[in-house]
């Protein structure tokens, strides 16, 4: 299934170099991932953008992105769990002024995930674990 992906053809980083990049680097690429994600899962040629739009926030936003994580935080790796930890630990100097502190930890950690998988190439995961958090 990976072949689906490849027209995205990108840039090579080694697994060490991903494993040694800043969380927040990771979750600046996973946040552009899990977009991406979500635009897939809603988009439907009934609606017009602006609909398209308010319906992708209720995914993404940290408070959902929360919620969204809490479903599946019991199946995912040991590694991961590690990675998601760097993310909602990592010091953010700005939080956006309509979300709450922790919430905003915790989708930083969700997009630091999902970055880390994205630059891996382990899409198929990343597909496993985005179905399991919007059933």
């Amino acid at each position: 299934m990976e072949e689906n992906l490849n027209f995205l053809e990108i840039k090579e980083f080694s697994e060490s170099d991903i494993r040694e990049m800043s969380p927040l680097a990771l979750a600046y690429i996973g946040d552009a991932c899990f977009e991406i994600l979500v635009r897939s899962e809603i988009l439907d040629k009934k609606k017009n953008p602006n609909k398209l739009h308010r319906e992708s926030i209720k995914y993404v936003r940290a408070k959902s992105q929360r919620a969204l994580f809490e479903k599946i935080e019991d199946e995912i790796t040991e590694e991961e769990m590690k990675i998601f930890k760097r993310g909602r630990n990592a010091k953010s100097h700005t939080v956006p002024k309509n979300a709450d502190p922790i919430d905003y930890r915790y989708a930083t950690g969700v997009e630091a995930l999902f970055g880390y998988l994205y630059l891996l190439k382990r899409y198929e995961r990343i597909r496993e674990i985005f179905r399991r958090m919007v059933q």
